[in-house]
């Protein structure tokens, strides 16, 4: 590989890390400082650049934006509706008594699709305080495996931010993205549940005496009455100071967040099977566009890049388009989800709130877009391509290993995908690395060693009540574990799909 174009490559890398770790820059304003520099390094002509940077960020964000947008307005409604919470209750029913784990670790994962998993940790966090205070124990497993339930998903399936990115840069199938993100989070939430059942116990001394209080003392108090239950638990008990609003055990939020109820008006409830429309629909209608897709191409015996849908397959693709389906979510959620009472003004600052969160996110996305652009304009892509095709490194391990640096380094798994997506975009084609392959690989390396310089690790370990060695032995443990076990999943799915 020319010095000078991996020289670009390395220093545009570490731009972004310096940046963000010791700068007060943002990582939009360091992935767009990272493109002008690797560009400049790399030879290119300083005007060419500027269009390159343009020009990636607009086509990134023209495949992607919208969706991120709509994905997180029905994230928005599933939490402030109690959807989210009547789903987990539903979960736990399920499950029965003794497999709190699993259960803890599915709630997380399917709540984390369309919540950001900060804000989701926050919402549920009370009912693994709820279970620990019937059973009098095990409260860090609890905690454990929902975080880490969460993380899978948050990471591995879309419509979360991060994976929609990473698919609208590398432009992977998103209906097959979401297919095999759910099966990896399947296949590794095992791994969640054994790893929290091993060092939940050893933790338990651990855990800060405020915590501990708050999570056993009411339960030491009413041993007598509080265990007799059937083996299903809800949200009934009194969240701790700083949790989340408590919600009632069938999943209906407090009046004052949905507004003033009408006198003689039913009280407002969300059923876990009508709360789960808004997500399972526009899921299943993207699933049914690749599947038809996949199906009337091979009817036809074309390739992908001479495929026109048949006249069957054109409503399914129309309804499962991405905009298309995540739009029919967000009115399932709106009109579904909350009560008629709820005044507009409050859903429309529900939408206003979803889109500030995402604002960030968005901008991130585009600037990745455009630093890929400018690897591939300036030649860095080729040449790395060139270059890790004479070594023994598989390629689809590339952006794994890309993502994995830069999660380490600065924190963020958002800017480690998108990073490492950026990186391998100019690679998917020479090195013929599926697409789906490399953007798993993004989303699967930038799990490991959740700590100090992740957000996430400050909320999960705060209200496990985790500190010093102990939350690096939990969360950084469990977090890394779950990145290992992805290693020979993508072996595997190289293998079928390479």
């Amino acid at each position: 590989m020319d010095i000078q174009l991996l020289l670009a490559l390395v220093i545009g890398i570490g731009t972004i890390i310096v940046l963000v770790l010791r700068t007060r820059l943002d990582a939009f304003v360091a992935l767009l400082i990272a493109a002008l520099v690797t560009g400049l390094i790399a030879g290119q002509p300083v005007l060419d650049i500027v269009s390159s940077i343009t020009t990636g960020f607009g086509n990134t964000l023209a495949s992607i934006g919208i969706v991120i947008g709509l994905g997180v307005a029905i994230g928005k409604i599933l939490e402030v509706s109690g959807a989210a919470t009547a789903l987990a209750n539903a979960f736990l029913s399920v499950f029965g008594k003794g497999r709190e784990p699993w259960a803890m670790g599915s709630v997380g994962a399917l709540v984390s699709i369309p919540v950001f998993c900060d804000s989701g940790y926050v919402i549920m966090n009370p009912l693994a305080r709820s279970i620990a205070r019937v059973k009098k124990a095990g409260y860090v497993t609890l905690a454990l495996a929902l975080g880490c339930g969460m993380t899978l998903t948050h990471h591995l399936v879309p419509p979360t931010p991060g994976p929609l990115a990473v698919a609208g840069i590398l432009g992977a199938d998103l209906g097959l993205l979401i297919l095999v993100g759910l099966a990896f989070t399947i296949l590794l939430l095992p791994v969640v549940v054994v790893y929290a059942r091993w060092i939940g116990p050893k933790l338990e001394d651990e855990v800060r005496a405020d915590v501990k209080q708050a999570v056993y003392a009411d339960a030491m108090a009413n041993a007598g009455g509080s265990g007799s239950g059937t083996g299903s638990h809800s949200v009934t008990e009194d969240a701790p100071s700083g949790a989340a609003e408590d919600r009632p055990a069938d999943g209906s939020p407090d009046e004052e967040i949905l507004g003033q109820r009408p006198e003689g008006a039913p009280k407002h409830s969300v059923g876990a099977f009508v709360g789960s429309l808004p997500l399972l629909v526009p899921l299943l209608l993207i699933v049914m566009n690749t599947v038809s897709g996949a199906v009337d191409q091979s009817q036809q015996g074309v390739q992908a890049e001479d495929y026109e849908p048949s006249g069957w397959a054109v409503p399914l693709q129309f309804l499962g388009n991405p905009v298309v389906a995540l739009v029919i979510g967000v009115l399932l959620a709106v009109y579904l989800l909350l009560p008629r009472w709820t005044p507009r003004t409050k859903v429309q600052g529900w939408f206003a709130e979803a889109a500030a969160s995402a604002g960030l996110i968005l901008l991130i996305t585009g600037a990745g877009g455009a630093l890929g652009q400018v690897l591939r304009d300036s030649g860095v892509g080729d040449a790395l391509g060139e270059a890790v095709a004479s070594t023994a490194l598989p390629g689809f391990l590339v952006p794994f290993v890309v993502a994995t640096f830069v999660r380490v380094a600065q924190g963020s798994g958002t800017v480690a995908m998108v990073t490492a997506a950026s990186v391998t975009a100019p690679l998917v084609t020479s090195l013929g690395i599926d697409p789906v392959v490399a953007a798993i690989a993004c989303t699967s390396g930038s799990m490991v060693f959740s700590y100090f310089n992740d957000s996430y690790f400050w909320v999960v370990t705060r209200f496990t009540g985790l500190e010093g060695t102990a939350a690096l032995k939990g969360w950084s443990g469990i977090t890394t574990a779950v990145w290992a076990g992805s290693i020979p999943l993508l072996f595997i799915l190289n293998l079928m799909l390479g």
